[in-house]
């Protein structure tokens, strides 16, 4: 890749040249429709070999798909800071036999890891805030790499974060990192979903029928390194999954359980109304074959983001029905109560955990 070079008698003033690209810019963000297909594709015809799509192994799989929409050739990158989970590295994986590319990682100087890791410890994070072990992992690898570009590409949207990522625009002056030629205005950043909501990105991954993490069927939404990532609780914000605490959890609710995987999730519907069963419960209904009252039982697992979608409905449809002589209960069938579940209760599996509604009455 060759620096671009600009010749001396066409540099008239750094500050003009870098007001003017920036109103220019913010013209085109205006002028763009919210179309992250046009996005994408006015980013890449624009910069074609030198700019980028930062992969980080979450959502980010619709930068991707955009991208391939278009026909032009897009390049991506990612940043392994050694900490990832291994399904992040298998989507990697994935990611690149489905769409025929070459990731281009970049990883953290080893005698830098290797500074802090004898000095600090593995998880000296949990102590510091995060700053010295994502400054080595992340910050300065990032740095280098947008050193190589004069664009790049994020999954940025504004509804990730209301109060940091609200005034997202669609394509922008990078006000914080610097490209190829270096200097204040040398890098452009390209966020194609800005005004897209979480929600209809999983709508067109589905449609699309492209590789996902599998984390995210686990109740991952923004994945990160192992260490400082995990499941979301039902009504947290997704980014509240990132940088978690020293005992592995973020918060948790008062009625919180454990998943197999170590990660704490609240119970949901947590209702007087809802009678929770045990699994001696459960088959104890199950043989009654003369009930004196209808039952309606939901099987779910607290972390499923369908599980946690109908919530709202169950818990209404269960105090609508607490005076009508049916009873509502609900049996949590992850884990350990999976496997007979699935046997024992007819409970439907899908990649997303389906969960399902069985009427028992008599």
């Amino acid at each position: 890749m060759k620096p671009l070079v600009p010749l001396a008698a066409t540099v008239i003033s750094a500050e003009v040249e870098e007001e003017a690209e920036a109103e220019d810019y913010e013209k085109m963000a205006k002028e763009l429709n919210d179309s992250p297909l046009e996005i994408m594709d006015k980013a890449l015809e624009k910069f074609g070999n030198d700019i980028a799509i930062a992969f980080s192994g979450a959502e980010d799989v619709a930068l991707l798909e955009y991208a391939r929409l278009t026909g032009r050739p897009f390049r991506v990158f990612s940043l392994d800071t050694g900490r990832l989970n291994p399904e992040t590295y298998q989507l990697f994986d994935a990611v690149e036999k489905h769409y025929g590319i070459r990731i281009e990682y970049m990883l953290p100087d080893a005698d830098e890891v290797q500074a802090l890791v004898r000095n600090k410890g593995l998880f000296s994070f949990y102590e510091d805030g995060h700053q010295e072990c994502c400054r080595i992992r992340k910050g300065r690898p990032l740095r280098r790499s947008l050193k190589g570009l004069r664009a790049w590409i994020t999954g940025q949207r504004k509804d990730q974060s209301p109060g940091t990522r609200s005034e997202i625009p669609v394509v922008q002056v990078d006000p914080t990192f610097e490209g190829l030629v270096g200097g204040a205005g040398s890098l452009v950043k390209w966020n194609p979903v800005a005004n897209v909501d979480g929600k209809d990105i999983w709508s067109f991954l589905r449609t699309m029928n492209v590789p996902v993490n599998s984390l995210h069927s686990q109740g991952y939404i923004s994945i990160g390194c192992e260490p400082c990532t995990r499941a979301v609780l039902p009504g947290q914000h997704e980014r509240e999954g990132k940088c978690v605490n020293g005992n592995g959890n973020g918060a948790v609710h008062a009625n919180g359980a454990i998943h197999a995987n170590g990660t704490a999730v609240a119970d949901i519907f947590d209702t007087k109304d809802i009678v929770s069963l045990s699994r001696p419960g459960i088959k104890n209904l199950l043989k009654l074959g003369n009930r004196r009252n209808p039952w309606l039982v939901v099987l779910y697992a607290p972390w499923c983001h369908f599980c946690q979608a109908m919530e709202g409905s169950y818990v209404e449809l269960a105090e609508k029905l607490a005076s009508s002589g049916v009873k509502v209960a609900k049996f949590r069938a992850d884990g350990e109560q999976k496997s007979f579940a699935q046997k024992g209760c007819s409970l439907a599996a899908s990649p997303q955990y389906s969960s399902s509604l069985d009427i028992l009455h008599s």
